[in-house]
């Protein structure tokens, strides 16, 4: 028997974070979440920031109670979202806190650097990313023309898992697959594009040494040895950005399939060896973001559950005011309740601009239908059936234009993440795109964490040899398709009211 190794994952969103220990042995791995927190923007001076060091103190937490368990661990991983940055000055130190990229200074800053840097075009013909106002590349230009005090002082631009494990080992370094969200990295060469960097004002140097995952950064200070009673634990650059983590974390036989990380936000995709940068990657604003292994992850973003949890959240603080129950609310009640409804009588494209962020996503949806002439849902049903059958027809939508631009078959589907235990959108999804879906893991930004900290120990050998732990280690849900003439008429209805 495999003597038992211990790892240590901190799974950062934009909401919560978590610290998790991990165990593996024998093919097969196990998960402890230790500690659970809030991660709270911080709305101050009319920014909004992120707390780096409440999230700094939350992981010591987390490996004090490693250490007072008594449990050796092999290393430790920091995954989080993408995009945002901490500035380090020439001492070593933090030059306040970091904003976050639901901070509006972002808002027409895209297209003013596009007029007075490099244009648009050339910008994606660099980086095969896709545009967001967020994207580290406006989001630093956003302050350079506001003459931020910050970046002017900067020695040092840390991404956010990066800023993290400097404060643990004291080493500066610029992980790959995080650095690719930037839209500064040009997948092409593999490091920072020169012309980009310049475009901001700034030099190569000062963006730490290009990292891999699977890599070592550095050892515990002895400060945080002190901190946490630990001893000189290795900190292993992962797949910094979490989605990446989830992906390696598809447990797939071979390439030929695609993705789904399903949750607040979707985002679908193939793994490929090359970045796809072409005209209709670009008219279609698909993005090339780093991989395990040299892999490029070629997806793109779709608004998720983000419409839905919008809708409960409206109708739980209508029902909390008029003191109403609220046990129809519950997801179960509900997702019963949206199955009891009609098929296909109101249709929406989710990531239609008008569901962003308005102030009442119920209104959004009956405006959209009465403007598209198409049944107004009047129950809790009629709006979750809309939902989640418009959601599977989206998904259609982009795996019809993955399987043009694959050079391969896209033979099953994997939706991974939270989203991966809603069963009847599993079965929507598979019904609308016509494959085989493969639902689960729901952890698995967590688990490909910990497989890349396991690939670094030596315990595993690549990523196919990660997926089979993982395949060996779950049991997956099938989902075939069925109804295919109706979800193929349904999507005629989804392009008529789209185009």
């Amino acid at each position: 028997m495999e003597q038992k190794k211990y790892f240590f994952a901190v799974d950062l969103g934009a909401t919560s974070g978590r610290t998790i220990l991990g165990s593996l042995a024998d093919g097969k791995f196990e998960l402890e979440e230790l500690t659970r927190f809030d991660n709270r923007l911080i709305e101050t001076g009319n920014h909004f920031y992120w707390d780096i060091f409440a999230l700094f103190y939350e992981i010591i937490a987390g490996l004090k109670l490693v250490a007072q368990r008594g449990i050796h661990i092999e290393s430790i991983g920091i995954d989080t979202w993408g995009c945002d940055f901490v500035y380090v000055d020439n001492n070593g130190d933090i030059l306040r806190n970091p904003l976050a990229y639901r901070d509006p200074h972002t808002f027409g800053v895209m297209e003013k650097y596009f007029e007075e840097k490099i244009s648009k075009e050339k910008v994606y013909e660099k980086t095969g990313i896709q545009f967001m106002n967020f994207n580290s590349l406006f989001q630093i230009y956003a302050m350079r023309k506001a003459g931020n005090v910050a970046l002017e002082n900067a020695d040092k631009i840390l991404f956010i898992p990066d800023a993290l494990s400097y404060m643990l080992t004291g080493n500066a370094v610029c992980e790959y697959i995080v650095a690719s969200t930037s839209q500064i990295l040009n997948p092409m060469t593999g490091d920072l594009d020169n012309e980009l960097v310049e475009s901001l004002g700034l030099k190569r140097e000062q963006f730490g040494k290009m990292t891999n995952p699977a890599s070592i950064i550095g050892t515990l200070t002895e400060e945080v040895q002190k901190m946490t009673g630990l001893n000189a634990v290795p900190v292993i650059a992962v797949a910094g950005h979490d989605t990446a983590s989830a992906v390696a974390a598809v447990p797939a036989k071979n390439e030929e399939f695609a993705y789904l990380s399903s949750g607040t936000w979707s985002l679908m995709g193939i793994e490929t060896k090359n970045a796809i940068i072409n005209e209709k990657s670009y008219e279609l604003n698909f993005t090339n973001e780093g991989g395990i292994e040299g892999t490029t992850r070629f997806l793109k973003n779709i608004c998720g559950m983000w419409i839905y949890e919008r809708c409960r959240k409206e109708w739980k603080d209508e029902a909390a005011a008029n003191q109403k129950d609220m046990k129809c609310l519950g997801y179960a009640e509900l997702i019963a309740e949206a199955m009891k409804q009609p098929a296909f009588q109101s249709i929406i494209n989710p990531d239609d601009a008008c569901f962003a962020n308005p102030s009442s996503m119920v209104e959004a949806i009956k405006q959209y239908c009465e403007k598209t002439d198409q049944h107004v849902p009047q129950n809790y049903g009629e709006f979750c059936r809309c939902i989640f059958e418009s959601l599977a027809l989206r998904y259609r939508q982009i795996f019809t234009w993955l399987k043009d631009f694959a050079d391969f078959d896209l033979n099953v589907l994997h939706i991974i993440g939270g989203g991966s235990l809603n069963q009847y959108l599993n079965q929507f999804t598979a019904d609308s795109c016509g494959v085989t879906v493969l639902a689960g893991p729901q952890e698995g930004t967590a688990i490909g964490n910990i497989m890349l900290q396991a690939k670094a120990s030596g315990m595993v050998k690549d990523i196919w040899e990660m997926r089979q732990i993982i395949a060996n280690s779950l049991e997956l849900k099938k989902f075939e398709p069925q109804d295919k003439e109706a979800w193929d008429a349904a999507y005629e209805k989804f392009l008529e009211i789209t185009k």
